[in-house]
């Protein structure tokens, strides 16, 4: 099994535990890129609703803004265990979540500001509020 297969199989058991699926194919992050979006200091958060009542799906990207590679793997691997912690109390059934990180802030600021901001989008989009 190469290194790949295997950080993949990982990411699925973790996220699996809490319900929530990952996001791999480039046509689901194209959809959720059309539907609605709210931001913060630190992440960006868009938001499709599939309208279908499954569970909670989640992609994560970050562009070569963020930095080099170390930098956006860091600001991933924060975004994805930011995820696993909220989003499975305050995400909505049956919509993708696709979280972006942003420059100079998703890799390098505190973990718990990443949290509420996560947080903090996430109600917003509840609310119907986009920004």
């Amino acid at each position: 099994m190469s290194d790949r297969q295997h950080t993949k199989i990982l990411q699925a058991v973790s996220f699996s535990v809490s319900g929530i699926q990952v996001i791999e194919k480039r046509p689901d992050f194209l959809r959720a890129a059309r539907g609605q979006r709210h931001h913060s200091k630190t992440v960006i958060v868009q938001k499709f609703d599939r309208k279908d009542g499954a569970g909670i799906r989640v992609g994560f990207t970050c562009s070569k803004k963020v930095g080099n590679a170390v930098l956006r793997n860091r600001a991933k691997r924060r975004l994805r265990a930011a995820a696993q912690m909220i989003l499975a109390q305050n995400g909505q059934l049956g919509c993708d979540y696709v979280l972006i990180g942003k420059h100079d802030t998703t890799a390098n600021l505190p973990f718990d500001r990443l949290q509420s901001d996560l947080n903090y989008c996430l109600s917003q989009l509840a609310n119907g509020d986009t920004k």
